[in-house]
């Protein structure tokens, strides 16, 4: 294994625990959970074959491997800094571009073509680029601003790092293969799912994985994790395979009930609050011209 099969993600993880020496404060940095990034970091190493870091209860501290990786990873960094400036520079020359993220369609009655409408109504030289996220970045772009503004899902790590607006407030059901004992149920107490294997996100988002795994409403019971999925198709087949159940947003039940699979109302558990978000820090106006169209045609918009 060489560095040039180390992705930039490694190496800016890698540096953020390099300066910071100390695990949370570099997950926090990053806005990731510190397990997470302890898992990443941990993978880097083995790609290369060799400790970066040495961990004892007096702390953190590099290896002599870590130190001479160190000034290239700053190198590398910046070198991709300049670049990306340099790209950004150019699309803004080109015309101003918001980029728009997602991990799942937002769907909903034709939600994003009616705030895409709105929003050309008030920048009509502007144009939306829609990119498509992994579940692994619950941010859907925002954290590593390769998003300017994200359709996401609440609570989110690191929440004050973020602004948005609800525009979605719906019930949670619970998925089921339809040859469940309790598919046969019209609805559901969440106290007779306890015992169930569920699915659960990865646990880049931790707050989001422990919401939809219902944490608070399971009195102290710790679930039982039947797989992680990271994807819709990927719940799908895990739940045709019997692996699990999961709660699912009413709008996203869609994606699951595709044959094999049946949602079912559920009580005892607070409705789940779909958002477009942006991070506070970005003062674009073309960020705020996109919220406000998305507050105006969202009905659960404050």
């Amino acid at each position: 294994m060489t560095l040039t099969d180390v992705h930039g993600r490694d190496l800016r993880y890698f540096l953020a625990v390099a300066e910071e020496l100390h695990f949370t404060r570099a997950a926090e940095r990053l806005y990731v959970s510190q397990p997470s990034l302890s898992k990443q970091i941990r993978a880097l190493e083995r790609q290369l074959g060799a400790p970066l870091f040495d961990r004892d209860r007096q702390g953190v501290r590099l290896t002599a491997v870590g130190a001479a990786l160190l000034p290239h990873a700053r190198a590398v960094l910046a070198a991709w800094a300049e670049a990306d400036g340099a790209v950004r520079e150019a699309r803004a020359a080109a015309g101003a571009t918001l980029v728009v993220g997602m991990s799942t369609s937002p769907g909903r009655g034709g939600l994003l073509p009616a705030i895409r409408s709105r929003f050309t109504e008030a920048r009509p030289t502007a144009r939306t680029r829609l990119r498509q996220v992994g579940w692994e970045d619950p941010t859907a772009g925002l954290a590593d601003g390769g998003s300017d503004v994200a359709f996401v899902w609440l609570p989110l790590t690191g929440a004050e790092r973020f602004r948005w607006v609800v525009v979605a407030t719906e019930p949670r059901l619970v998925a089921l293969p339809e040859s469940h004992p309790l598919a046969a149920r019209e609805s559901l107490d969440f106290t007779e799912l306890l015992d169930e294997p569920f699915l659960a996100l990865p646990d880049t988002g931790p707050e989001l994985r422990d919401y939809w795994l219902a944490l608070d409403a399971r009195g102290g019971r710790p679930p039982v994790v039947g797989a992680e999925i990271a994807s819709a198709d990927e719940t799908y087949e895990a739940l045709v395979g019997g692996l699990g159940i999961c709660l699912v947003a009413t709008g996203n039940a869609p994606l699951l009930t595709r044959g094999g699979v049946v949602t079912r109302p559920v009580r005892g558990v607070s409705p789940s609050r779909f958002v477009l978000a942006w991070r506070a820090d970005n003062t674009r106006e073309l960020v705020r011209d996109y919220a406000r169209a998305a507050a105006a045609v969202a009905p659960d918009a404050p």
